[in-house]
């Protein structure tokens, strides 16, 4: 009788699932016209407003309908139970050095953010410096970009309210912790730039409407220059571009404040570099590197040379050292070049040739390679005590070297193993650094490192409440549909036995030239410490093997991306370790749309879909916030010639009726600035309309949220207990009480 219970508790949940009753979601007629040939329906519309009433009680309709699912499936308080345990553990941040203090961040367990500490000295007390938990009742409020003046007397910082992108800067004298009156707005995705203690260089965007100030598209970036003291509206404008609204600006100085460099962009990928020689009286901004055709970014300078990373001729870019012309040189250069056009009797078309031919190498004055392109892709460069430290990956895995600044080896630095590095920067008057090291069964360590002797030394260990030592990382090759080899990383238990029924969590992001390398999640570690696999694919699009890698998944080959993820669930069905039964699939952003795109492909392929803050609608996203400035990277849907192939993947334009699809929980949040709610409540609509399979498909909105930077504990671990509940209660995966540690004996 016991056991017939128990049976029917289980069945409980899957019956409510048949049942559910969606909100009903009001349907207009509207259609769009494209390109002459095409008509496209876009029903949900209306959803588009997030500032509406009918849209807010849509939302509030949708999550009590997904809460009430959520809420009868019988393990999820033992699940979030579990998570909680696991997430109070102390994290810390590598510590770096300004003045006579040390400053690191340190996380007690279940703070909800982060608070940063100094020091005086490695062996100092531990003071706070910055706490942004009491800013917020609940958490939301968070520390986004930061750094301190030229000697270390102010201290920046940003703080982003409920996940937004928009962020405010503040001002703090550094010895007395006091809130100068300096406040700085509407900044987003840009930097700051100190110039010395007088004041910083800053991106911002003229004030938007507070109404629409989360979903109108962004124009008009510019620079300005801040002067301590000062109001913002003071501020002198550096670089605007009116002519090109839609281009991103940011300026920095080199350490020594010499060049004042400009980076311009038209969207994620390409960039124009020009500089300012202020030891000159050179007033305006001059080319570097021309055009959005190559990725380019100023490293440091070398006396009167610029270091520069590049892809110009090098795939898996390369170093280069170039000296600039300031404009008496520049003049001097292209008067000689007249006299010889006229000396010669040079034609118009023949002037204007050589003309072009002098500002090319007047921009590549000097070109010299300082580290030239290796087989393995050269990801970032960093400086610090007067070397270089490049960051390169091999099969998706770090490896550092350390390098002088006229490119001569210095050693290649020892890591403890196959992961994630990253910190190797500082000033040039450190004589050591602090960088961290994790991977997917290895929570970030934190290690010292001398920059003369090469020798890295623990200096603080992550604990965490879970049997690490038991997880274990295999790297496979498998092929792709057009035969390219493609790696994945597999976490699990050791001791695992390739049935074919093992629950896996196919994780992939694909795109934007990102690479995913292997770093440690504790809720990834619980899904393995519950008999999971996690898998994470190095999809096309990233730049784990360079250029060629992420451009064979933009544009009109993103469908490679697609084919890449679908043949690793292939590979897995294949090799025994699953079946689609068991497989989930997992993405976030561009990774939202890779589960969107793949779900309504193959939907019978996968059990469990989760499609987060994604891009779902491939025809209106440049239409939003920041949206144009991944036209770049996806196309432009109002070019004829982009257009077919966005349409024929959009996933919410290909979603078809009366269609099984995967039990699905697609999760956003209404303070999402960057890729609009939007996509997300268009596409669950549809999918809630389509569907005719007995799985639930639901959505997830999370309030006072963003696009994920920022998110408080709380929330995080709320979330991460809904996701693992949907899943492991899809996959048919009980929930399992980990073993108390043995007792040691004295």
């Amino acid at each position: 009788m016991i056991k017939k219970l128990l049976v029917c508790a289980i069945l409980l949940p899957v019956l409510a699932a048949a049942q559910l009753k969606y909100p009903a979601t009001r349907k207009e007629d509207v259609t769009d016209g494209y390109h002459l040939q095409y008509k496209v329906q876009d029903p949900y519309r209306w959803l588009e407003d997030d500032n509406s009433a009918e849209t807010k009680q849509w939302v509030t309709d949708q999550n009590k309908v997904t809460q009430d699912y959520l809420a009868g499936i019988p393990i999820r308080n033992n699940v979030k139970k579990r998570l909680e345990q696991l997430w109070n553990y102390t994290r810390y941040s590598s510590p770096f050095k300004k003045g006579n203090y040390y400053y690191f961040f340190k996380n007690d367990g279940l703070q909800n953010q982060s608070v940063l500490y100094r020091q005086k000295g490695l062996n100092g007390k531990p003071e706070v410096f910055l706490d942004p938990n009491p800013l917020s009742k609940d958490g939301t409020a968070a520390i986004g970009s930061l750094g301190f003046s030229k000697s270390g007397k102010y201290f920046y910082y940003t703080i982003s309210l409920a996940g937004s992108d928009w962020k405010e800067g503040y001002i703090m004298e550094t010895a007395t912790r006091k809130m100068l009156k300096d406040t700085i707005r509407w900044t987003k995705f840009g930097n700051f730039s100190w110039n010395g203690d007088e004041g910083f260089y800053y991106s911002c965007y003229p004030p938007a409407e507070e109404k629409s100030k989360l979903s109108q598209q962004n124009k008009f970036n510019m620079v300005q220059y801040h002067k301590i003291g000062d109001d913002q509206e003071k501020d002198m404008l550096v670089f605007i571009d009116k002519e090109h609204p839609l281009r991103y600006g940011n300026a920095t100085l080199t350490e020594d404040n010499r060049y004042l460099i400009l980076r311009t962009s038209q969207g994620t990928s390409g960039a124009e570099l020009y500089f300012i020689d202020k030891t000159t009286s050179q007033m305006r901004f001059e080319m570097i590197v021309e055009g959005f055709k190559t990725e380019a970014s100023v490293i440091d300078n070398d006396g009167d040379r610029l270091l520069m990373l590049t892809n110009d001729g090098a795939p898996n870019y390369q170093i280069v050292s170039i000296k600039p012309l300031n404009p008496k040189e520049r003049e001097d250069r292209m008067e000689e070049m007249a006299k010889h056009a006229m000396k010669n009797n040079y034609t118009s078309q023949q002037q204007y040739e050589i003309q072009e031919k002098t500002e090319n190498e007047i921009r590549r004055n000097g070109w010299k390679v300082i580290v030239p392109e290796k087989e393995m892709v050269l990801q970032s460069v960093s400086t610090c005590g007067g070397y270089l430290f490049l960051s390169y990956l091999k099969d998706a895995s770090t490896r550092i070297f350390q390098y002088t600044y006229d490119g001569k080896l210095v050693r290649e630095v020892k890591l403890p193993g196959l992961g994630t590095a990253s910190g190797f920067s500082g000033e040039k008057s450190d004589k050591e650094i602090f960088y961290s090291f994790s991977s997917f069964n290895m929570p970030s360590s934190i290690y010292r490192y001398n920059l003369q002797t090469g020798q890295s030394v623990l200096f603080r260990r992550t604990e965490v409440k879970i049997k690490t030592d038991e997880l274990v990382t295999e790297q496979v090759f498998f092929k792709s549909k057009d035969g390219t080899r493609v790696p994945m990383f597999l976490t699990y238990k050791k001791g695992l036995v390739k049935n074919g029924m093992n629950p896996v969590l196919l994780y992939g992001y694909g795109g934007f030239n990102i690479p995913v390398t292997p770093a440690f999640s504790v809720s990834n570690a619980f899904f393995m410490e519950q008999g999971g696999i996690y898998a994470s694919v190095n999809l096309r699009g990233g730049n784990e093997y360079g250029e060629k890698w992420h451009k064979d998944g933009m544009r009109e080959k993103k469908q490679n991306v697609f084919d890449d993820f679908i043949a690793a669930a292939e590979y897995l069905i294949s090799e025994k370790y699953t079946n689609s039964q068991k497989l989930a699939m997992r993405g976030g952003s561009n990774g939202g749309l890779l589960v969107g795109a793949v779900m309504t492909q193959r939907p019978e392929l996968f059990k469990v879909a989760l499609p987060a803050v994604g891009v779902m609608d491939m025809l209106r996203y440049h239409k939003f916030t920041v949206g144009w400035g991944w036209a770049v990277e996806y196309g432009n849907p109002d070019s004829a010639s982009h257009f077919p192939y966005l349409y024929k993947y959009s996933p919410y334009h290909n979603l078809k009726e009366g269609t099984k699809y995967p039990a699905t929980m697609v999760t956003t949040a209404d303070h999402d600035d960057r890729v609009v709610p939007a996509h997300s409540f268009k596409f669950a609509a549809r999918l809630q309309e389509y569907h005719k399979g007995e799985q639930p498909v639901l959505i997830r909105i999370e309030t006072n949220a963003g696009h994920g930077a920022g998110k408080p504990t709380s929330k995080q671990i709320e979330e991460a207990a809904d996701i693992w509940s949907f899943v492991m209660h899809q996959l048919g995966m009980e929930y399992s009480e980990p073993a108390a540690p043995a007792k040691k004996s004295f």
